[in-house]
């Protein structure tokens, strides 16, 4: 019974490979390691040895259970269990759960009775906790109730038609042709500011003033090309028809005459004129594409625009209007020496698998803020504002609607994914089943222009 008693406690042996005697010899002779870690080595290496955890621990002068725990967490993670100690349970929480709970349930589902959301110490006071353990809470969670996103649903009624034929723009344009985003930023203003610009120095932003002077104002009509990433771009002073149609001529002027010119533009009304429609008839090589309302995000010139702002307009100062045009031109000058390329990704089945999805939340009911601030319970899914909104959508298609986010520098901002009208003649039902004729999913050939009427 005694020697029974005698192997049950002796300590299981440790077996070390070459590579762990190697690593371990070099823990016990650092110098620069942490001693915690020198001191485990020893252990390990004193234990493949034979000693038992009492001779060990009278050897390096510690504990015999801190030997025991060793020589056990070796045996289970091998070298890699000595570098850390195993996490530690920590104190125990002065939070119970069912506050955490508590608060997070507020922060969701409530508002302060004199604001429209809460703040770290408006809920610290109601739910009678400090400033600092509300942020932590709603850090751990990810709430921010500071932040409010926008989004806008579109109306088109020929959405899915409309998405497949741009996105197939894109991903598969149409043999002996060119694809080129083109729109207009308008009311481009030369402001000079009323002091000059301080600038930058070591630990201080450059600086200017807020106040400014309006010297007039531009317009800038850009197509960028889908294929070299290079942009035809003129400034003038207005963006009528009678200007788009100016530039409709210098895009057939820059272009090689052998090719189709397939023209990506927004529903501005100087783009549909009859004017520009009767030009359109007589250059057969022009085949415009119209994004929907709300959707000029498809359109991927914004996305150059939104370059051109940043990098030479925003923080620019111009004394006049010929200045801001020389800027504008420079610019555009130096992005066609080395042209960028942007790439459409987003396939057709990608951008309708998010749409449904954003169409279960908007289904899901809801709190709205006037109900919110009432006491009332959630509103139902088919609340005024949303009937409002999705007001005159087709039956087939139902509400289409997608978060898009854009860049950081312009923060997120939901959109609805939409596509291209192609222009064809007939009445509504005549151009759907033309373009279902013509355009298959992800592709995209030549379109027929619409009569001038």
């Amino acid at each position: 019974m005694v020697c029974w008693s005698l192997m049950s406690r002796r300590a299981p042996p440790v077996v070390l490979s070459e590579a762990e005697r190697l690593t371990l010899d070099g823990w016990a002779r650092g110098r620069s390691l942490p001693h915690r870690k020198v001191v485990r080595s020893k252990i390990v290496a004193l234990a493949a040895q034979g000693l038992t955890n009492e001779q060990i621990a009278v050897d390096l002068g510690i504990s015999r259970p801190t030997v025991q725990l060793w020589r056990e967490r070796f045996l289970a993670l091998r070298v890699d269990g000595l570098e850390k100690d195993a996490p530690r349970p920590g104190r125990k929480p002065r939070i119970a759960p069912a506050k955490i709970k508590a608060v997070v349930e507020a922060t969701l589902h409530t508002t302060p009775a004199n604001a429209t959301h809460w703040s770290t110490r408006s809920m610290a006071r109601a739910q009678g906790l400090s400033e600092a353990t509300i942020r932590r809470i709603w850090k751990r969670h990810n709430l921010k109730p500071h932040l409010v996103e926008t989004f806008k649903l579109s109306r088109d009624k020929l959405f899915v038609e409309k998405v497949q034929d741009i996105v197939g723009l894109y991903l598969n344009p149409p043999d002996k042709a060119l694809v080129l985003c083109v729109d207009e930023k308008s009311q481009i203003q030369a402001l000079d500011r009323t002091q000059p610009l301080l600038p930058m120095r070591p630990g201080v932003a450059a600086r200017q003033t807020h106040d400014y002077k309006r010297n007039g104002t531009t317009t800038l009509f850009a197509a960028l090309s889908m294929l070299d990433g290079k942009v035809i771009g003129d400034c003038m002073p207005r963006h009528r028809h009678q200007e788009f149609i100016r530039f409709l001529k210098r895009i057939d002027a820059e272009t090689p005459p052998g090719l189709d010119l397939h023209l990506i533009v927004d529903n501005y009304g100087a783009h549909k004129h009859a004017r520009v429609r009767s030009w359109l008839e007589r250059h057969p090589r022009f085949h415009l594409h119209f994004t929907p309302t709300a959707s000029s995000w498809l359109n991927l010139v914004e996305r150059w625009f939104r370059e051109i702002t940043d990098k030479r307009i925003r923080r620019g100062t111009f004394r006049n209007v010929r200045a801001l045009i020389d800027a504008i031109m420079q610019y555009l000058h130096g992005h066609n020496q080395n042209p960028r390329v942007f790439v459409w990704s987003a396939p057709v089945e990608r951008i309708l698998a998010k749409i449904a999805k954003c169409k279960e939340a908007l289904d899901a009911p809801h709190y709205d803020r006037d109900d919110l601030s009432a006491g009332r319970p959630p509103s139902e899914p088919s609340t005024r504002n949303r009937a409002a909104l999705l007001q005159g959508m087709s039956r087939r298609v139902g509400p289409l609607s997608m978060m898009y986010v854009w860049p950081r520098t312009h923060r997120s901002v939901s959109a609805t994914f939409s596509g291209i009208d192609t222009v064809t003649p007939g009445s509504r039902s005549e151009k759907l089943a033309a373009s279902k004729k013509r355009w298959p999913p992800c592709a995209a050939t030549s379109t027929a222009r619409a009569p001038a009427s």
